[in-house]
């Protein structure tokens, strides 16, 4: 007679970090270090992995974890005077023991709540004092939640940007599309963040790209044709849209990424990053991600959600 693990189970994971794995009832899982707050691992009710993870990952502090999704805080990309990204990717984060009111589903119990201040070092760095409270939720259907609520406890304003650095698994680069996105106005990151407009019916990929859009939708589909799978992003407080794949020549040049893995990945984001998010003292910002993966009969402009939740 097989044991029933439970929804959330603390455990030591790569190099002995602590993680998180929660799991659903009908199968699906997700795995989340406290380094970083950082989801590296979503599965469906089928074992699927479907986010991808670089094959020369390094778990070893301070470094970042290379794929799932980190966190981009206090600032996205070299969008300020930090380093990389921010610092919150690269700090270990804790188990929140008393959490603020969320309005999560109440049957749902495979849920975290993490919490990050910073350290004296990170007010050295950048001087503000806040509390960044992440919630990170398996829905009764697979679909993975992450909520992220910042406070500024500070006696003065401060700004920053911010990016779910999503990493979805996909069979093949080339076959991918997405919808979502086209007509929009975009930053090229390759172009010096020069402004352009999207051309086409939809995003396909045979080059790198490194694109922020901007005044995005609510809901992006980024569609696999091989596996016949389509990824639903749903966001919330975050108006910009990140797509980015190295490709071939970038991802030979980065010690932790494998030579061929920008063929098996493709980071759609959602941030904020073109308006810096500003908070007065006591005020909080919250963001929400929403991930589903569905059969690929879907196309953005129909994704009604009671149809996406039977599917």
């Amino acid at each position: 007679m097989s044991v029933e693990k439970p929804p959330v189970e603390i455990c030591k994971g790569v190099h002995g970090l602590d993680k998180v794995v929660l799991r659903e009832v009908r199968g699906s899982s997700a795995e989340v270090y406290l380094y970083g707050g950082h989801v590296t691992s979503w599965r469906n009710d089928h074992g699927e992995e479907l986010l991808f993870l670089s094959t020369k990952a390094d778990f070893k502090p301070p470094k970042a974890i290379r794929g799932g999704i980190p966190i981009c805080f206090p600032q996205f990309g070299s969008h300020g005077n930090l380093d990389q990204h921010g610092f919150a990717r690269n700090r270990f984060w804790s188990i929140d023991t008393n959490p603020p009111p969320f309005p999560t589903v109440s049957i749902n119990k495979a849920f975290i709540d993490l919490i990050f201040k910073p350290s004296e070092e990170d007010l050295k760095i950048w001087p503000h004092s806040y509390e960044f409270r992440l919630r990170i939720t398996l829905g009764p259907g697979g679909d993975l939640m992450l909520t992220s609520r910042i406070r500024n406890i500070d006696a003065k304003p401060f700004s920053f940007t911010f990016a779910y650095h999503t990493y979805l698994s996909v069979s093949d680069i080339s076959e991918v599309r997405v919808e979502g996105l086209e007509t929009l106005d975009f930053l090229d990151n390759l172009k010096a963040k020069e402004r352009f407009t999207e051309q086409g019916d939809a995003i396909t990929f045979e080059s790198e790209v490194d694109k922020i859009y901007l005044a995005t939708p609510t809901k992006i589909a980024i569609i696999d044709h091989e596996k016949k799978r389509t990824f639903v992003l749903r966001k919330d407080g975050l108006p910009d849209a990140v797509v980015w794949n190295p490709w071939e020549k970038k991802a030979k040049s980065m010690a932790d990424f494998g030579d061929d893995d920008y063929k098996h990945m493709l980071c759609v984001e959602a941030a904020a990053v073109e308006k810096a998010i500003t908070l007065k003292p006591g005020e909080e910002w919250k963001g929400r991600l929403e991930l589903s993966a569905v059969p690929s009969s879907y196309r953005s402009g129909q994704l009604d959600p009671q149809r996406v939740l039977q599917g």
